[in-house]
């Protein structure tokens, strides 16, 4: 399998969400009636969306509100949350220096020390609010924030970097033991990033409840520049998929797997999903709503897997509120509002009730459909983003 990139050397196709189609089904359901819900050890999200561990998405109280519309947001334990009581003020003294003062500013507003009584308070906020405590921290920090996390009554606990095996080699420190880490908590793990079927299967086998899927993709990570290192989603989706399904036959448990980045519009991730997600991790289309930190700033920033500085600005731009991103209605024409009715309406015209069936969709390698038959749309200025 692959094609030849030189002599003795080849190198296998992979896809992403602008390579690929999905093909409407022989029969369609009705967008109201498909159940778009997952779930994660017993507990049932109603929908399929988590918002990612940016500073510059998810603090209390936007965990909070994603409760309430029924998804879930991860807080980053690591970030300013946890290092300042009252981080609004250093949100503000960020968004307002100038472009060449922001790195020396966030690099010196990171270099605090993390408070521990504040990643308490923190949890503690979302739980009075209604929601779903969901953190996470870098694996050097897994072992103590996630009995941490535990004590403060957190409800998922989530241990990202770039890249994560099960197996890691390091004489220098103790790489994290993630069968113990899962031994070790009542709560489910959440454990990520990787992007092949060999890792996602020895994650698997180590006992984690579900496992993020991608390297390089996301709209502030650098791997691919900096690093060289990544693989588009659909193809890093479907081989995580497949050892999932593989790790049923064995086991009888099912991991769902959670594409995690590169997704723009409801397309994206209609996309992910007929390639074998259970759901899927945004970011930086959240840091435009206005329950964001930045509350209507254009801006973002950076989650702890990506290799940028810690809070490195990504200019966004202000879309409206959560509510109006999930459920509309929409009043941009880039398919990057109203997400639940786009995964909706694509359930049905594929004919996936579920979002199991979804996952079953036929696909085509089809690298034009962004262009064909576009010109005018183009110059319009339709559908194209602005």
């Amino acid at each position: 399998m692959g094609m030849w990139v030189g002599r003795g050397r080849k190198a296998r196709v992979c896809y992403g969400f602008d390579d690929i189609a999905l093909v409407p089904g022989s029969v369609t359901v009705n967008p109201d009636e498909v159940d778009i819900a997952w779930e994660l050890c017993g507990q049932r999200f109603e929908i399929p969306i988590i918002a990612a561990a940016m500073d510059g998405v998810v603090d209390a109280t936007f965990a909070v509100e994603m409760g309430r519309q029924g998804g879930i947001a991860v807080l980053n334990l690591e970030g300013i949350q946890t290092r300042y009581a009252d981080p609004d003020e250093v949100l503000d003294r960020i968004v307002s220096a100038s472009h060449e003062e922001a790195t020396r500013l966030v690099q010196s507003i990171y270099g605090a020390p993390i408070k521990e009584e504040l990643i308490h308070k923190r949890i503690t906020e979302i739980k009075k609010g209604g929601g779903r405590a969901v953190v996470s921290s870098i694996p050097q920090r897994a072992y103590r924030f996630a009995h941490l996390a535990q004590e403060a009554g957190a409800d998922i606990f989530v241990v990202q970097s770039t890249v994560t095996t099960a197996r890691h080699i390091a004489t220098r420190y103790e790489p994290l033991d993630f069968r113990r880490l899962k031994r070790e908590l009542a709560i489910p793990l959440i454990v990520g990033n990787c992007v092949t079927y060999e890792a996602s299967l020895e994650l698997m086998q180590t006992g984690v409840d579900a496992l993020l899927i991608g390297v390089g993709p996301g709209a502030a990570c650098t791997s691919r520049e900096v690093l060289g290192l990544g693989v588009p989603q659909v193809t890093a989706t479907a081989d995580a998929a497949a050892a999932r399904d593989f790790h049923l036959k064995q086991t009888g448990r099912y991991v769902p797997i959670i594409t995690d980045g590169g997704m723009t519009s409801g397309g994206d991730i209609c996309k992910a999903f007929a390639a074998g997600a259970d759901a899927v991790m945004i970011g930086s289309a959240f840091a435009r709503a206005k329950e964001a930190p930045g509350r209507g700033y254009h801006w973002g920033m950076a989650t702890p897997h990506q290799n940028l500085p810690r809070g490195t600005r990504i200019h966004v731009g202000v879309v409206g509120t959560l509510e109006q991103i999930l459920f509309g209605p929409a009043f941009t024409d880039d398919g990057t509002m109203n997400l639940i009715g786009a995964l909706r309406t694509c359930m049905g015209s594929v004919g996936a009730r579920t979002i199991r069936e979804m996952q079953l969709t036929e696909m085509i390698i089809a690298p034009a459909i962004k262009t064909e038959g576009k010109i005018f749309q183009k110059a319009q200025r339709v559908g194209r983003g602005k």
